[in-house]
């Protein structure tokens, strides 16, 4: 057998490596809605993008203003003075109106975060603390009985889960 030593690596491969790194520390601190509203398919391909530089920190209106600040101080930039396209705003959380649900129970199967609980033919309701503001409830939701209202000043659990 040939005695083979490990050459250093390339810059190439350094690059890579650290790029790598850097995407996963980014999407690690996304909410993992895979909600879209960024811009992106999900969350991973929007930590790719800013993880390289191609795309602005503030487009994760269910990361909020919460990850705005995480995903800038992990990457050594000042968040931007205005919200991006991603329109970060006040935060928000899904409420169910009881008076209006079926239980058809769509909205459970759409929320990435298992934010909402209910069985069929019964009322559901939102875990508030866990909400994202995704946005994925409504419109599967056949008698239009979620809303969204301002989220509690705490980032949601499924934001802080780090």
């Amino acid at each position: 057998m040939e005695n083979r030593r490990s050459l250093p690596p390339t810059v190439t491969e350094e690059v890579t490596d650290d790029l790598a790194r850097r995407t996963a520390a980014v999407d690690a601190l996304l909410p993992q809605t895979q909600c879209g509203r960024c811009g992106y398919s999900a969350c991973r391909p929007y930590a790719e993008a800013v993880a390289a530089g191609r795309e602005d920190i503030d487009l994760c209106p269910p990361g909020g203003l919460y990850t705005l600040a995480a995903l800038a101080e992990l990457l050594g930039c000042e968040p931007p003075p205005a919200p991006g396209r991603g329109s970060l705003q006040v935060a928000r959380v899904a409420r169910v109106r009881e008076a209006d649900c079926i239980g058809c129970v769509r909205c459970l199967r759409a929320c990435p975060v298992d934010a909402i609980v209910g069985a069929p033919g019964r009322m559901h309701t939102v875990l508030a603390q866990d909400c994202t503001g995704c946005e994925l409830c409504l419109p599967v939701c056949p008698t239009a009985c979620i809303v969204l209202e301002a989220a509690p000043t705490e980032p949601p659990a499924a934001v802080v889960r780090r």
